[in-house]
């Protein structure tokens, strides 16, 4: 794996307050216009926003955290060069010890991703998303 964090997704509760704060008092420039999801480029990687509820849905995981335990609001993502390299890295970790807790699907956003937890229970998704081929 190339070492590097493509996108810092938060799962936020309130999405258009969210937007207005990175937006209006962070000064972010947002890079995309879908409606529930914001992106703003930050050098080479992507702070992006999403509804926590989505995000936790999207992951496979429970939107809660009881004991620390289940979602814990955000994903850290590392984008790979080919659609089939989404499932050698999810193998590859796998295998390393890390739990994939959504497998590699074709998403309706034209990509492919898939969803792991590292062993101490951070969320990491691996996707190829051919409308970023530089991420």
């Amino acid at each position: 794996m190339e070492p590097r964090i493509s996108f810092v997704t938060l799962g936020v509760t309130d999405f258009d307050r969210s937007l207005a704060f990175y937006t209006g008092v962070l000064g972010l420039e947002r890079a995309n216009d879908h409606d529930d999801f914001a992106m703003f480029q930050m050098g080479q990687t992507v702070l992006a926003l999403y509804p926590r509820h989505l995000l936790a849905a999207d992951a496979g995981l429970p939107d809660d955290r009881p004991g620390g335990g289940g979602f814990a609001g955000f994903a850290l993502a590392h984008n790979v060069k080919t659609r089939d390299g989404v499932d050698a890295l999810l193998a590859e970790v796998e295998a390393a010890g890390a739990t994939v807790t959504k497998p590699a699907a074709d998403a309706d956003w034209g990509g492919r991703s898939g969803y792991f937890v590292d062993p101490d229970g951070f969320l990491w998704e691996i996707a190829w998303n051919p409308h970023l081929p530089n991420v």
